[in-house]
């Protein structure tokens, strides 16, 4: 059992890294967000607003019965 507890956590280990940048005035507005509703970790905040508006999409955009569906969790066969 601890075998498939590791391989799983290894899998959701974050190690791709991706870069952001905001004007001054995007970045006021995150800031006083921020401080508005004391949150602490933006990483982890930016993180869940940028996921939750791609499912959100995703939910939006559902595939009809002839299209094929995207799997979120298998591996890409792309390098971006």
């Amino acid at each position: 059992m601890k075998r498939k507890q590791k391989k799983k956590e290894e899998n959701l280990k974050r190690i791709h890294r991706k870069s952001i940048l905001f004007n001054k005035r995007e970045l006021n507005a995150i800031n006083h967000y921020c401080r508005k509703y004391k949150i602490k970790n933006r990483s982890k905040f930016m993180r869940e607003t940028i996921i939750s508006a791609i499912l959100q999409r995703f939910d939006e955009d559902h595939p009809s019965l002839f299209e094929d569906q995207p799997n979120l969790f298998a591996p890409s066969k792309r390098n971006y």
